[in-house]
């Protein structure tokens, strides 16, 4: 239905046809919309203007693909006449290959952190990091995904990147817990380790141990078919201490979920690990698998359609794709964090159900509605971001920025340059709850030889600075260089200062190579350059 609405609309519209405007109002984009606008009205606010073509073109690539468009693919947008070519594109660059790299990237640090260099290596090396592309390739739902990094159990070699979430964190059960709740229930539980939270008061210390206990029966092993988390039938029937002294036992449960019964032994009872709590797994030279495991109970009885699954993913990816979340911070999805558009985040969260955990049709959805598509300029009399008024600012990861200084210079891109690792140290953050730019990252633009290196080698013919200083006229030049860069014509005084600036060296000569290598550097590292506006 999504795929022929525009065109029919636009259809109707030639035909001199009047467009019911409750059609589009029951279709998805329509909802979000109507959503969206509803508190508009109630607050008596005028958005921002839509944006144009050529300004929706960078947008979308940086979001979907993690670069901006090459000068080539921007072109072919804007000559494209199609009335619905804003969904074409769309459904192109979800579909690419691009597309797949890009949400790896960014779902590899939104679960696992950023790492060393050893991590990153280890996360390729033990298919992690294929796994993961392989779920954004097929466009596994959700809901699957997250049961088989939880369980860890892989039922095939191609599942063997599964057992990575766990096994990075070492043993380490309370880490474990830690990671799980944000990343897969939009929740953080850390503050209920030692008291019920202070804040969000239905987050219990006995949610926190209980998470810890699901999965303290899991260890590290070395396999003949490599590194995997086993699991024991016996023990972690530990205690937990409350403020007040007393001691409560770490009963398997979590929040939002029931108590999974399990006989508890006596404190003096002594547990055997005998061979029949174990069965044999499905393949070969995987660890035997307990009769009750404990990671298949929390599997099977709480994450499995556990509400907040859902309704913390397209928080999550709201926030990707506008800047903050309909909770924000994204990751804290409790009482003292309420929704901007609480009816929103149930509509989206029970659709996101009802198509089975569609990643894709909900990351469509979301980019083809209105206020995705809005000015990023603030409209005069409006503070509020939670409104979704206009188009919030959002810094480009350390892959996307990698990515768009090679698409600029270049007109190509290595997902191996050393760009990646060099900018991963300096930019590691990924959806940060403030925007800044701290100290590090300027000295870094301003002074590191990574990025003054990559533009000073960037001096093949096929390159951006020789190739506009074989145009004619400063204009010509100064036009070509902004466009590339930033998707749009220059301004008349951009034009005649990056003009006069070069024209102080003599044309051909290195000193004049050198000025447009200046300039490039300024452009790059501007916040025009540096952020998905």
């Amino acid at each position: 239905m999504m795929r022929i609405l525009p065109a029919a609309i636009a259809l109707l519209c030639i035909v001199g046809v009047a467009v019911d405007a409750s059609l589009a109002a029951d279709l998805p984009v329509g909802q979000i919309d109507r959503f969206i606008e509803q508190k508009w009205q109630q607050a008596d606010v005028q958005p921002a203007e839509p944006i144009s073509d050529s300004r929706f073109v960078r947008r979308l690539y940086l979001d979907l693909v993690g670069r901006i468009p090459t000068p080539q693919e921007r072109e072919t947008f804007l000559a494209d006449q199609r009335p619905d070519k804003r969904e074409h594109l769309v459904d192109l660059l979800l579909g690419s290959e691009d597309h797949v790299v890009h949400f790896a990237d960014l779902f590899d640090t939104l679960l696992m952190g950023r790492g060393s260099d050893r991590d990153y290596c280890n996360r390729r090396e033990h298919q992690w990091r294929s796994w993961l592309e392989q779920a954004f390739r097929e466009n596994r739902p959700w809901d699957e995904v997250v049961q088989e990094i939880l369980l860890a159990r892989p039922a095939s070699p191609d599942e063997r990147g599964t057992v990575w979430f766990l096994y990075e964190r070492e043993n380490d059960h309370q880490k474990i817990a830690e990671a799980v709740a944000p990343a897969f229930f939009g929740i953080r539980i850390e503050c209920a380790q030692c008291h019920d939270h202070m804040l969000a008061g239905e987050i219990e210390q006995r949610h926190y141990w209980g998470l810890v206990a699901f999965f303290n029966r899991s260890e590290n092993a070395k396999t003949e078919n490599g590194p995997r988390v086993k699991e024991s039938a016996i023990g972690g029937f530990s205690e937990f201490a409350k403020l007040s002294g007393e001691s409560t036992p770490n009963l398997l449960t979590f929040f939002g979920a029931d108590v999974v019964d399990e006989p508890r032994p006596d404190a003096d009872q002594k547990q055997e690990d005998l061979p029949e709590l174990y069965v044999e797994a499905a393949l070969k030279g995987e660890p035997q698998v307990p009769k009750f495991s404990r990671r298949e109970q929390f599997v099977s009885h709480v994450a499995n359609g556990h509400p907040l699954i859902a309704r913390a993913f397209v928080n999550r990816m709201w926030a990707i794709l506008l800047g903050r979340g309909i909770v924000h911070p994204f990751d804290e999805m409790d009482s003292t964090h309420e929704p901007s558009h609480p009816e929103l985040l149930d509509w989206l969260a029970q659709d996101f159900r009802d198509s089975g955990h569609d990643i894709r049709r909900l990351i469509r959805m979301i980019v083809l509605s209105r206020h995705y598509a809005l000015d990023s300029r603030r409209p005069e009399g409006i503070d509020d971001p939670a409104l979704f008024a206009w188009s919030l600012e959002r810094p480009l990861t350390a892959e996307q920025l990698a990515r768009s200084m090679q698409v600029a210079l270049h007109g190509s891109f290595r997902n191996d340059h050393p760009l990646f690792r060099q900018l991963r140290e300096t930019l590691p953050d990924v959806l940060p709850e403030t925007v800044g730019t701290g100290v590090d990252a300027a000295l870094f633009l301003s002074n590191n030889p990574a990025v003054n290196t990559f533009i000073a080698e960037s001096d093949e013919p096929s390159h951006l600075i020789p190739r506009i200083q074989q145009l004619d006229t400063p204009a010509e030049q100064v036009t070509a260089l902004i466009v590339t860069l930033f998707g749009r014509p220059p301004a008349d005084d951009e034009i005649e200062r990056i003009a006069g600036f070069v024209a102080t060296a003599e044309p051909g000569s290195q000193a004049r190579s050198q000025r447009w290598q200046h300039v490039v550097w300024a452009l790059l590292t501007s916040a025009e350059f540096r952020f998905n506006h």
